[in-house]
């Protein structure tokens, strides 16, 4: 390790001092902000109107700096949806200006508004990559009329859905669990309502969603396929706003205002199912009274501006589902809440114009309960995870040419394996599986080069280290009285220590186009092994151990990208090839027993993903949207599953279309449409059926070399706005979607139905396709004042 940090260092003086003599320059450094409600605009561009391309982007708080000569210039600032505008400056010392940035009909003195639009498609360094607004994510026909930020970003190419109506993603062949899942920065280890079909993000509540998928930034870590960063809303600082919407199966309401005006806000937002609460009346006339579901989500924000040099906030996450499952003739009862909680507390230091310091707190929990009585039998379950995270992120903004990121990580980790308890009469049974505890850390560093105005470079490499330790007691030699091996408090178990480089360059071709290639190389050390088609609350996170090694890997990539139309239409046509190492898999017909350490029931191997991906996007105008085609082939290759040959993993899928279209036919009415098209998902085929003692015995072909039949779907939707004079403080809309427009029986699983004598042995069997979601129409009224 003492070369690995050797080379850290020496990196880290390299870029510090690589461009420390000079002319003498100064800074012009500030934050930039909605006019309108006081939100921060994070990833707004800030350059110089001249041919030398130098200028900066605004990071996750609004804050930008940018260090020129001595001199006069015009400093362009430009958002997306916002009018741009021209500043012109005599730059003789440091200078501070914060400005209010708005859609144009009100503009400060001295300020014009120009018609230039971003070009970030063809100049930044950034591949696989897209950014979506809540805005757009709301136009998208929403299934059951729940907007869903997960199903948004499964209608990008390289993004595929787990399942029908499933909120799951795999992202350029990785698996659930290989996406970092942040919200404010806070890990959320489980995404999905209701098994899986709808997310835990309340749209309302979110102001911007980032999705990594190739290129990762050396910040990012701990997962090797993608990164979605969600951001919260930091709250209207300017007026008190509610806003809401009543659906046929939830309502949801957000409150924001100021506590004190441009000083500090607050914003509240929750939403909560109630069909089944709808229900019950119905219910309570069957055998099965009692029985409900429900989920409900709440965010909470909180900020205060110290000053221009100190800003606070405090966010939090609390999410919970509970199925309640009765029935009086089986004097049966099962209990299942599960969930999660997150809180993070951010503080921000400007040092001084060209230093800028984040300071994260972040606590997270995710618990899952499982609660059965069956007479005098009962039974109960609980597993989770538990985190609490310190972070140091910091942003040096050096001259036009670098900026640099460098930073710490800690987290401690907390995983509660399957737990169980039992009790029949007089009879009572407890498992003993013991925590694992565990440290992960990580060092960054990275730079933003501005080679010339052609070639850009990001560089950088993140130093992890991950260490399972005690306490912890190993239960070895069976189920009955079991040996036990005690480690005690913070003593190692076992180490693992990896060197993560990051690599991506930007060259221009003209002003329209670039090449960019980069290479990323990731390691993960919690996982989260399932047996299904995506994530479930009974799957259990496990941390790497002696027996279970760390997962990495190492994607390159390479695109061409061109915009048209003064960057009406951005285009891109990406290339990726992915290795991975140490993937995890249950072992054929695996049955965990009673105190047995699940991960003994792992089997490991590699995995490959590779893949060509196609992207039209039309950003504004009356008709906007984008097509995505991906062709992708990812194998899996284990020396214990398929007698140790290559076999498909279950989510490949060869060909993947998504169109998504919006058409704002006027003021009041709106039109939205998506059609997705997409390889069936591969499967394992029974092959043959034989008698051992008059038991039916099933045979299995090879893994996973089977086809589903293809999936594709239509959905559309209407919204209507009634009223929009100004002068009127409510407004609402109306927002009528259908899905699966033209009610395709698209294929969820299929199960086979055995006919017959067994003892004669004239059997037949037969494949049954089972589909789930029909054409589902659904209203929703949106409301705000």
């Amino acid at each position: 390790m003492s070369n690995i940090f050797k080379c850290f260092l020496l990196f880290s003086l390299f870029i510090f001092t690589s461009n420390l003599f000079g002319q003498k320059k100064f800074s012009i450094s500030g934050y930039l902000k909605d006019e309108s409600n006081g939100e921060s605009l994070i990833g707004a561009t800030v350059s110089v109107a001249d041919t030398t391309g130098r200028g900066t982007a605004t990071n996750v708080y609004g804050f930008y700096s940018l260090s020129l000569p001595e001199g006069k210039y015009i400093i362009n600032f430009s958002y997306v949806g916002f009018a741009t505008i021209a500043k012109e400056v005599i730059l003789d010392h440091d200078l501070e200006l914060n400005l209010a940035m708005g859609a144009g009909a009100t503009l400060m003195e001295e300020f014009v508004v120009t018609q230039e639009r971003l070009d970030k498609n063809v100049s930044s360094t950034e591949m696989g990559t897209e950014e979506l607004t809540t805005d757009r994510i709301k136009s998208i026909p929403a299934f059951m009329g729940e907007v869903d930020i997960i199903k948004a970003l499964q209608l990008l190419p390289g993004v595929q859905a787990a399942g029908e109506g499933n909120s799951g993603l795999y992202v350029r062949g990785g698996g659930p669990d290989q996406n970092l899942v942040l919200l404010d920065d806070a890990i959320v280890y489980n995404t999905g309502h209701l098994f899986g079909f709808f997310s835990v993000f309340n749209a309302d509540a979110v102001k911007s969603t980032t999705l990594i998928k190739g290129g990762m930034p050396a910040s990012y870590g701990g997962r090797i396929s993608s990164v979605i960063d969600i951001s919260m809303k930091e709250g209207n600082n300017k007026k008190f706003a509610f806003e809401g919407g009543i659906g046929l199966i939830s309502s949801r309401f957000t409150l924001e205002g100021p506590i004190k005006k441009d000083k500090s806000s607050f914003l509240i937002s929750a939403r909560r199912t109630y069909a089944f609460d709808l229900a019950q009346p119905l219910i309570k006339k069957t055998d099965f009274a009692g029985t409900n579901y429900n989920f409900y989500d709440l965010n909470l924000k909180w900020n205060y501006i110290f000053s221009q040099k100190d800003r606070l906030f405090v966010s939090g996450y609390f999410g919970r589902d509970v199925f309640v499952y009765n029935s009086n003739k089986n004097a049966t009862s099962i209990k299942i809440p599960w969930g999660n909680a997150t809180s993070t507390v951010r503080w921000n230091h400007l040092f001084n114009d060209k230093l800028f310091m984040n300071t994260l707190f972040v606590f997270n929990n995710y618990k899952f309960k499982f609660q059965g009585a069956q007479e005098d039998f009962s039974f109960e379950a609980n597993s989770g995870v538990r985190d609490f995270n310190l972070k140091f992120a910091f942003d040096y903004f050096a001259n036009p040419k670098h900026q640099i990121k460098f930073g710490y990580d800690y987290t401690f980790h907390t995983f509660t394996p399957t737990t169980a308890s039992a009790k029949s009469g007089e009879t009572s049974f407890e498992s003993n599986q013991s925590k694992k505890h565990a440290h992960e850390m990580a060092l960054y560093v990275s730079d933003e080069w501005d080679i010339s105005t052609r070639v850009k470079l990001d560089y950088g490499i993140r130093l992890s280290l991950f260490q399972h330790t005690g306490p912890f007691t190993e239960y070895v030699g069976g189920a009955i009285a079991p040996d036990t091996i005690v480690t005690p408090v913070l003593q190692p178990l076992k180490t693992y220590a990896f060197p993560e480089p990051r690599f991506a360059l930007r060259v221009g071709i003209d002003d329209q186009s670039s090449f960019k290639t980069g290479l990323t190389a990731n390691a993960q050390y919690v996982h989260l092994v399932s047996s299904s088609n995506s994530t479930l609350p009974t799957d259990v996170w496990v941390p790497s151990t002696r027996n279970v090694k760390p997962q990495l890997g190492l994607q390159y990539s390479a695109g061409y990208f061109r915009n048209f139309k003064d960057n009406t239409y951005e285009t891109s046509v990406e290339v990726y090839y992915k290795e991975m190492w140490n993937q995890i898999e249950f072992g054929d017909s695996y049955v965990q027993e009673l105190n047995e350490d699940i991960e003994k029931g792992y089997v490991f191997g590699r995995g490959r993903s590779y893949g060509l991906e196609l992207f039209v996007k039309k950003r504004v105008g009356k008709i906007n949207g984008w097509v995505g085609y991906t062709w992708s082939k990812t194998t899996r290759q284990f020396d214990n599953l398929n007698e140790g040959k290559t076999f498909s993993a279950r989510f490949d899928r060869t060909h993947d279309v998504s169109v998504n279209l919006v058409y704002d036919i006027n003021k009041h009415w709106s039109l939205g449409a998506t059609w997705v098209f997409a390889t069936g998902n591969a499967f394992t085929l029974p092959t043959e059926r034989y008698f051992i003692e008059f038991g039916i015995v099933t045979g299995y072909g090879e893994r996973n070399a089977y086809r589903m039949p293809s999936y594709h779907r239509m959905d559309f939707s209407v919204t209507w706005k009634p009223n929009l004079k100004p002068q009127k403080r409510f407004k609402s809309s109306y927002n009528f979607s259908i899905y699966n427009v033209y009610n395709r029986k698209n294929t969820y699983f299929i199960y086979y139905k055995v006919e017959g004598d067994v003892i004669t042995g004239d059997l037949t069997t037969k494949a049954i396709k089972v589909s789930i979601f029909p054409i589902i129409p659904s209203i929703t009224w949106n409301f705000k004042f």
